[in-house]
């Protein structure tokens, strides 16, 4: 799961994106998404999809 946020970290991606980065299939991404919050991993997503780290200001 930190993989996610350490990409995430240094640009926002679209779940198509993370997936090609990761090696997996989006579907893969996708279901993950809902255990990224599970590991305390927020994120936040645009009108366009794409996936930024939820950071409080």
């Amino acid at each position: 799961m930190q993989q996610y946020a350490t990409l995430l970290s240094d640009q926002p991606l679209t779940a198509a994106e993370l997936a090609s980065r990761l090696g997996v299939p989006r579907s893969t991404v996708i279901r993950d998404l809902p255990l990224l919050e599970e590991h305390g991993i927020l994120l936040f997503e645009d009108m366009k999809g794409r996936l930024y780290l939820f950071q409080r200001s």
